[in-house]
């Protein structure tokens, strides 16, 4: 499994998990007080479930050849959108930044 931590203009928002199972979860933190991550995904008590790569992240990664470089230089399958999400993540364009998180 792994875990990603969600930042909003450098404050942490909450955190992107891949399910063993398949699947990807979004989790607001408790008492998280900034904007939202997306307007498709407004701040929620409830976690949020998508069977395919949530599309609001997909839309952050690198397309044509910026991403056939990325997936040379980082050793990526093309098809690994959590992967190439956690390389690129701390670089994107707007307000949201992404980092590896430590699983406990």
């Amino acid at each position: 499994m792994r875990q990603a931590n969600i930042f909003v203009h450098g404050k942490l928002a909450g955190c992107l998990i891949e399910q063993e199972a398949g699947g990807y979860v979004i989790e607001y933190l408790t008492g998280y007080q900034g904007p939202p991550i997306s307007l498709t995904l407004p701040i929620a008590h409830q976690s949020y479930q998508f069977k395919e790569f949530p599309p609001f992240f997909e839309g952050l990664l690198p397309e044509g050849p910026q991403l056939d470089a990325l997936l040379r230089q980082a050793k990526l399958d093309k098809k690994d959108y959590f992967g190439q999400l956690l390389t690129v993540g701390e670089d994107l364009v707007g307000a949201v930044t992404i980092s590896k998180a430590t699983v406990e």
